[in-house]
C-alpha cells in the first residue's frame, strides 16, 4: 500500500494568516489603496493555476476543493483548472442534499469524458445547519447522513448504466440512468465522526476521511469503519485531512507554527471558538476538544499542532517540523492504515514547496510514494511565482 498525497485549492482565498479576515476581523485589519483586506490573496483563476500546477509538478496525485457558501463552487472551478493541468486529479467536494442525485450522477459522468478520468468525488454532509439553511435545507444532522445514504444508493445505482428505480424516505427516481455512465466511476470520499455517518461510510465509501487526530483515535476511527465495513461485506480504505508546515530543520518549522499565531488575539480566538462550538459536526467538536480553546499546550502528540484550530473550522491541526519528522509521522499514519493525505498549508503555493521539494523525496526514499518521479526537487522544480519568505 503507498502513500497517495493530495494539496489543497483555497477557492474561498489564501494568505499568510490564519485569521478568517472576513469573519473575525471586524473591518479591523488594514486594506490595500484598492480597498482589499492586506496580505489576502484573493481565489482568483490566475492563482489558482499556480496551486493547482505547482502541485502537478510537484508529484501531487489530486487537488482537494471545498464546498460552502463561503468559497466558489467546486466544480465550475476545477473543470475550468482541468484546462490548464495534465494529469492532476480533482476532489470535488459537495452536498448531497442540495442537488439532485441523477443530475449529480449526470455531471460527474461529464466531467470524467471532459478530464478523461481526473475526477474524485467528496461528498460532504454537512454538519452546521446554519450553512445548510443557506441552501435552502432543513433537515436536521442524523436526517441529513440518511438522505446521504439514499443519495449515494442513487448514485451508484445510475451509474450503472440501466434504468434504475428507486424509492425512500427522501428520494423516489423512476428510471433513473446516465445515457453514458463514466469510466472509470470516481471513487467517493467521505467523512463523518458520529453514530449517523459510520454507516453510510461503510455502505458506500471509497476512501474514509478523517481529520487530523492523534495516532491512538484515528486508528479507533479506522478500526470502527472498518468493522462496519466488514458487516456490509465491503472493504473500505482511509484517508486524513492534515496541514502542514515542513522546514529544512524543526526549529524553523516551529518558528513559523509560531508566527501563524500572531494575529490571533484573545478576542479573535474566542469569536471563532463560540462560532465552532455552535456546529452540529460530531468531528468539529473533537476538533475543538484537542486543544480546548487554549495556546498552550498545543502539540497534542509528536509533530502534531493543533494551532489551526483555534480559529479555523474543519481540519485544526498540522503536522510540524522537519522533512524528515513530517515524513515520519506521515509513515506512522500510514502503518496505521491511513492510504490517502489530503494536505495544506499557509500560504497554500509556497507550502506546496516546502512539502514537495521537501518531504515527497523522503517519502520515495523510504519507497512509500507510487513512483520514482514523485516529488520533482531532483528534477528541477517549477518557478515559485509568488515569493515563499515571510
Amino acid at each position: 500500500m503507498t502513500v497517495h498525497l493530495h494539496w489543497f485549492l483555497p477557492t474561498g482565498g489564501d494568505g499568510r494568516s490564519l485569521v478568517d479576515r472576513h469573519a473575525f476581523s471586524g473591518g479591523a485589519l488594514p486594506r490595500t489603496p484598492g480597498g482589499a483586506i492586506a496580505g489576502v490573496r484573493t481565489p482568483d483563476l490566475g492563482y489558482l493555476i499556480q496551486i493547482a500546477k505547482a502541485a502537478e509538478h510537484l508529484g501531487f496525485e489530486a487537488v482537494l476543493t471545498p464546498t460552502g457558501t463561503w468559497c466558489e463552487d467546486a466544480w465550475l472551478t476545477t473543470v475550468a483548472l482541468a484546462q490548464h493541468t495534465q494529469r492532476l486529479k480533482f476532489l470535488v467536494a459537495f452536498r448531497p442534499g442540495v442537488i439532485s442525485p441523477t443530475l449529480a450522477a449526470q455531471m460527474a459522468s461529464t466531467y470524467q469524458r471532459l478530464t478523461q478520468g481526473r475526477l474524485l468525488l467528496n461528498v460532504v454532509t454537512g454538519g452546521d445547519s446554519a450553512e445548510q439553511r443557506r441552501f435552502g435545507d432543513h433537515l436536521d444532522h442524523d436526517r441529513r447522513y440518511a438522505r446521504t445514504d439514499e443519495f449515494l444508493s442513487v448514485v451508484r445505482g445510475v451509474w450503472g448504466g440501466e434504468p434504475f428505480d428507486f424509492a425512500g424516505e427522501h428520494y423516489r427516481i423512476d428510471g433513473g440512468f446516465t445515457a453514458l455512465p463514466p469510466d472509470p466511476l470516481p471513487e467517493i470520499f467521505f467523512g463523518g465522526s458520529s453514530p449517523a455517518a459510520g454507516p453510510v461510510a461503510a455502505r458506500h465509501t471509497d476512501v474514509y476521511l478523517t481529520w487530523g487526530e492523534p495516532p491512538e483515535q484515528v486508528k479507533e476511527k479506522i478500526d470502527w469503519i472498518r468493522s462496519l465495513a466488514e458487516r456490509e461485506g465491503r472493504t473500505v480504505r482511509f484517508g486524513i485531512r492534515l496541514h502542514t508546515i515542513s522546514r529544512d530543520s524543526a526549529r524553523e518549522a516551529w518558528a513559523s507554527a509560531d508566527r501563524l499565531l500572531d494575529d490571533l488575539d484573545a478576542d479573535t480566538v474566542a469569536a471563532a471558538q463560540a462560532a465552532l462550538g455552535r456546529s452540529e459536526s460530531v468531528g468539529q467538536q473533537r476538533m475543538l476538544a484537542l486543544h480546548g480553546g487554549r495556546r498552550e499546550g498545543l502539540e497534542i502528540a509528536p509533530n502534531l499542532w493543533a494551532g489551526v484550530g483555534l480559529v479555523r473550522g474543519g481540519a485544526g491541526t498540522a503536522l510540524v517540523g522537519s522533512h524528515a519528522e513530517v515524513a515520519d509521522r506521515i509513515e506512522e499514519y500510514h502503518a496505521l492504515g491511513v492510504e490517502h493525505f489530503v494536505l495544506s498549508g499557509y500560504p497554500h503555493l509556497e507550502e506546496a514547496y516546502w512539502f514537495g521539494e521537501g518531504v515527497i523525496p523522503e517519502l520515495a526514499a523510504r519507497g512509500l510514494t507510487a513512483g520514482a518521479d514523485a516529488g520533482t526537487g531532483a528534477r528541477g522544480a517549477a518557478p515559485l511565482l509568488v515569493a515563499r519568505g515571510r
